[in-house]
């Protein structure tokens, strides 16, 4: 899978446009806040874009950043222009030829910003423990379409968990099923370049986070995927698929379920580009200024991680009154057109 994946993404792609599905975003779909520092990224590193979803969540100013499966770095390169002087950002990448599109802009891009705080590195996001990569020591992890690409995802989770500090956020876009993909389309060569082979099923993802310690994960966004190319599209079948985004949170303290201890927030409206509400996730949308009841793990996220200063906190935890009405365990994805239409259009930004 190791060969497939650096052929496909080193040799057969040479710019988005030659992806079979509409996974990648459409830049007419980024949100305006994020189109001024894309505008300061070499257009190479653009081109060679194959990302599903924005990975650039708030408050990175100063923060120490991950990008797994970094690609050309379109990414690293808007992480960095966020995370600013005193913060850093590291791409990690198993290809040889985004990583020296990445590496061979760097000083173009320190120009650009007025300061460098960039690095890339060789490796697998399977082997994250064979890096120079000290042990809870990055604030935000990110990750864009590449999970799916890895044949050891529990490795990949497990390597994220020990890397985050407490409090620490991995926040990352994929290509999720709505069931187990049968083997022939796992071993499709270009399906699982393209991201669909090699998609989990949505359910088992959640069983793989809990089990690497993400207790709760969280999903903000998500969008059904079309396969643009007849052939593909027959190979895959029925099988639906999004690209989602989801935050997983390191908080040893989470529990298994949405529980109710009396507990509420009150968004102060500080962060920025958010003057009038806060989402935290799909479900979570908090109103600036207004009472909002919460569960006690989405009490801790906000509580125990960066957004703290941009909340008041009612309550303590010490009551219990049961789960919280509407936790079930249903497809948490929007339902959407059949993903086999040829002339779908759309991103998922």
């Amino acid at each position: 899978m190791y060969d497939i994946v650096k052929d496909y993404y080193g040799k057969q792609l040479q710019g988005s446009a030659d992806l079979k599905t509409t996974a990648c975003c459409d830049t007419s779909q980024v949100p305006g806040w994020l189109k001024p520092l894309l505008a300061r990224i070499h257009p190479e590193v653009l081109n060679r874009y194959y990302g599903c979803g924005l990975v650039c969540p708030p408050l990175l100013a100063g923060c120490r950043i991950l990008d797994l499966g970094c690609g050309s770095g379109r990414d690293v390169y808007a992480l960095a222009q966020l995370a600013g002087p005193t913060g850093s950002v590291v791409g990690v990448d198993m290809t040889a030829e985004q990583l020296a599109i990445a590496e061979g802009h760097r000083g173009w891009h320190a120009e650009q910003f007025g300061f460098d705080n960039v690095r890339f590195l060789n490796g697998y996001i399977e082997r994250l423990h064979e890096l120079d990569l000290g042990p809870e020591s990055f604030d935000v992890i990110v990750s864009n379409c590449v999970v799916n690409l890895s044949p050891d995802k529990p490795a990949v989770l497990a390597g994220v968990h020990r890397l985050l500090k407490p409090g620490g956020e991995f926040y990352f876009s994929d290509v999720y099923a709505d069931r187990r993909v049968p083997e022939a389309v796992r071993n499709d060569p270009v399906l699982y370049g393209e991201c669909l082979g090699g998609a989990l099923y949505w359910n088992d993802f959640l069983r793989l986070s809990r089990q690497a310690g993400f207790a709760d994960p969280r999903l903000l966004t998500d969008q059904p995927l079309a396969v643009t190319d007849a052939e593909l599209a027959a190979r895959v079948g029925s099988i639906r698929f999004w690209s989602a985004t989801y935050r997983l949170f390191r908080i040893d303290a989470l529990e298994d379920a949405c529980e109710d201890h009396g507990q509420a927030v009150i968004y102060r409206g500080t962060v920025s580009d958010q003057p009038l509400r806060f989402d935290l996730d799909k479900h979570h949308a908090i109103a600036t200024g207004r009472v909002f009841p919460v569960c006690g793990n989405t009490f801790r996220m906000l509580h125990d991680s960066r957004f703290a200063p941009h909340f008041d906190f009612i309550g303590d935890g010490s009551r219990h009154f049961g789960l919280f009405t509407g936790c079930g365990g249903s497809v948490p994805f929007d339902t959407g057109p059949a993903v086999v239409a040829p002339a779908a259009s759309g991103g998922c930004c």
